[in-house]
């Protein structure tokens, strides 16, 4: 009997592929625009598929984004220790580390100002102790 080849499993990248292009509304158009402005801030940055969602990665957690029913979000795992000088934070306020923004069907990205808060995000897991 002949063995056939096992599929290997998609990576991160393909999986955030395959949700923007699942998502073929303004929602997946976002991500795509989100994961562009990301990559465009820190093309060092790993993708990485957890908790169903898209995560990038250095030195740590940096940020995810997903899509939700009437919104997308771009979660900052360490938000509450960045400045946010252009009070792009919008949502998760309250939270004891995490911060986020909501974007709604329409929303202007800001581009340069995120990708501050991105590279902010970076600089601030680079400055940390590396974990043993």
């Amino acid at each position: 009997m002949k063995k056939q080849p096992t599929k290997a499993a998609p990576t991160a990248s393909q999986l955030i592929t395959n949700q923007i292009a699942e998502l073929n509304d303004w929602r997946g158009a976002m991500l795509a625009q989100l994961r562009k402005l990301i990559h465009e801030a820190d093309p060092e940055l790993t993708e990485e598929w957890k908790w169903n969602t898209a995560v990038w990665t250095r030195n740590g957690l940096i940020c995810a984004a997903g899509a939700f029913k009437d919104h997308v979000k771009v979660n900052f795992f360490k938000g509450a220790s960045l400045k946010d000088p252009t009070h792009l934070f919008n949502a998760g306020l309250e939270a004891k580390a995490t911060r986020a923004i909501d974007f709604s069907e329409g929303a202007n990205l800001n581009a340069a100002p995120l990708k501050d808060l991105i590279r902010a995000a970076v600089a601030y897991n680079l400055s940390a102790k590396p974990k043993n």
